[in-house]
């Protein structure tokens, strides 16, 4: 498995905060689905709520 760093921004109550995390994932697309699906879980967020900008390879 390889590493992905996601970065982008959810909707929180003061309007957006940023976020960056390190996730071990097969590829890409499996980054940005663990991604919104911690994000969701740990802040009560839809999909919809959540803004991926970047998926990069470490």
């Amino acid at each position: 498995m390889s590493q992905y760093t996601v970065t982008g921004r959810f909707k929180n109550r003061d309007g957006f905060a940023e976020f960056e995390t390190t996730i071990d994932a097969e590829n890409e697309n499996v980054a940005r689905e663990h991604t919104l699906s911690q994000l969701g879980s740990q802040h009560g967020l839809k999909r919809t709520q959540i803004e991926l900008e970047e998926v990069e390879q470490r």
